[in-house]
């Protein structure tokens, strides 16, 4: 109702005028009845009246389409509509619904076919890698040494890039069961052991007993590497520590704490750490960063159900808990 006489202001402000200017007309010509003026003006304000609530109740489903958003797009045109303006615009929405569909679809369909050859690329690259790991694995010295850890690099970096693609695929990818936490960390920390020893950091891992947590292996595996890269990334003294604790809140949900003895994160860029692509202060200093690392691990935790909270002192280290 109140979208209608909206639009049919003007119209009423134009016929009041016209009133108006009639009954002075009249007036200027010498006419006296004023009852035969009031006549004519309410017999005239009856038509409008007449007129404004044929134009209403003729249009009412089409003004109250109007002032209820659609909650999906399938109800973007709407019910068929009495009045023929109203029926032309029904069909024209429900024409431009069809032709953004058929768009939609398109532009779908090529993202799965460019996620398609992400994934296919990613595996294709794994198996020159692994050849190029068997070649070198009995070999010593420096040279081979600088391979290995470039061979660890390109590897998780194609991982990244394959995560990152799967990310939105989620829910196909996907396989929920009981997992022993500590078991966990000890097969992620031995996989990072090359990481740990280039670097001069060894891993502290301190675990209540019998913790069981739901999850998805693969994924959170993902996770934990990591949070690893990020904690050695940022580790530049040797001889230092990261800390792996596994425990029991007071509401009995199971936590796990990587805590490093880093650089540390400024206070300042602590609330934008989990923004896709972030690096912060500490990005100009260590070029290796990519801002996608912390990304990641909040996107997969919120899809698994996990909750993640990060702390950090500049100088002393950053501590990041995930909470299952």
């Amino acid at each position: 109702m109140k979208l209608f006489l909206r639009e049919q202001t003007p119209l009423i402000v134009i016929y009041l005028a016209q009133l108006m200017i009639i009954t002075l007309v009249y007036r200027l010509d010498g006419g006296s009845g004023v009852n035969v003026s009031l006549y004519a003006g309410l017999l005239s304000t009856f038509l409008l009246l007449a007129y404004l609530a044929y134009r209403y109740f003729s249009n009412r489903s089409f003004y109250e389409r109007l002032e209820s958003l659609p909650s999906s797009l399938d109800e973007s045109g709407g019910p068929a509509q009495g009045s023929p303006l109203a029926e032309s615009l029904r069909k024209l929405l429900a024409q431009q619904f069809r032709l953004y569909q058929n768009d939609l679809h398109s532009y779908r369909h090529k993202l799965e076919e460019h996620i398609h050859f992400i994934n296919q690329w990613v595996h294709a690259m794994k198996t020159p890698l692994s050849v190029i790991h068997l070649i070198i694995q009995d070999k010593d010295g420096p040279p081979f040494t600088a391979i290995g850890d470039e061979l660890d690099r390109l590897k998780k970096g194609l991982d990244t890039v394959l995560y990152t693609a799967r990310l939105d695929t989620f829910e196909h990818d996907f396989y929920v069961e009981q997992l022993e936490l500590a078991d966990i960390v000890r097969g992620v920390t031995s996989e990072q052991k090359r990481l740990f020893i280039r670097k001069r950091v060894f891993p502290a891992i301190a675990m209540d007993s019998g913790i069981t947590i739901t999850s998805d292996e693969k994924w959170l595996t993902f996770v934990l590497t990591q949070l690893i890269t990020n904690a050695l990334r940022y580790t530049v003294e040797e001889g230092r520590v990261v800390h792996f604790r596994g425990y029991l809140q007071e509401k009995g949900r199971a936590v796990l704490e990587v805590r490093d003895e880093g650089v540390g994160i400024p206070p300042g860029d602590l609330p934008r750490v989990f923004d896709a692509y972030f690096t912060g202060v500490n990005g100009r200093s260590f070029q290796e960063s990519t801002g996608m690392g912390l990304y990641l691990v909040k996107q997969i935790c919120s899809k698994l159900g996990h909750e993640v909270e990060i702390s950090s002192e500049v100088g002393k280290g950053t501590a990041v808990r995930i909470i299952f």
